[in-house]
């Protein structure tokens, strides 16, 4: 399973990658504009930092300005891919940018009939939103085990980015249900990598060896 780094933190993501924890990155104007940026300033940076998949998110909501958006942002580098939200004028640019060989991740996908969508429009990744149906004490898991069953019934080659992952708990089920990725903000990485258990165990090891 690949993760992805949910951030817009040049230094977070280069830290990502050095520990090879950083298979791709998934930006959104949010975390963009967290940094004093736009597109256009911030995703060529991200791009040089990670060889993986950047997702950059368009801000356009018709069809026709998220295709002229994805058009130039596609133009920053080969590994960009187009973030556009689920909808009709999504799916419609979904469609209008795969047929020129642009790759594109449709976000904010909160059931599997959205994600067959996606997938029929030709989009090269999708992500499905776990945390924000916790929220509503509805299964986001139950949603990427759908997916991915019928994703693998029906040979669909999109690739499926669980997204909104608010603990570490959310990988590993993530991992579980055949997802093809995560994306987490860098903190939930630095948390799956520790355990208080190893923590002891280095402490005591240190201990016994006269080190500490």
């Amino acid at each position: 399973m690949q993760i992805f780094i949910d951030s817009a933190n040049v230094k977070e993501i280069k830290e990502a990658v050095e520990l090879g924890l950083c298979d791709g990155v998934t930006t959104n104007p949010s975390l963009i504009a967290k940094q004093g940026g736009d597109n256009k300033t911030i995703i060529p940076k991200i791009c040089e930092a990670c060889a993986g998949p950047v997702l950059a998110e368009v801000l356009s909501v018709d069809a026709e300005g998220i295709i002229r958006e994805g058009r130039e942002l596609a133009k920053i580098a080969d590994n960009v891919v187009i973030k556009i939200p689920m909808g009709k004028e999504g799916l419609k640019a979904v469609a209008a940018l795969s047929a020129e060989e642009i790759d594109t991740a449709v976000t904010l996908i909160f059931n599997a009939s959205q994600a067959i969508l996606a997938a029929k429009a030709g989009a090269s990744f999708i992500a499905p939103f776990v945390g924000r149906l916790d929220d509503l004490s509805l299964d986001g898991l139950d949603m990427i085990r759908e997916i991915v069953e019928i994703y693998t019934l029906y040979d669909f080659e999109t690739e499926v980015i669980v997204a909104s992952v608010r603990h570490p708990l959310h990988v590993k089920d993530s991992a579980l249900a055949g997802a093809d990725a995560v994306t987490v903000p860098y903190g939930i990485v630095e948390k799956l990598m520790n355990h208080p258990l190893t923590t002891a165990g280095i402490e005591k090891f240190l201990a016994d060896a006269g080190r500490k």
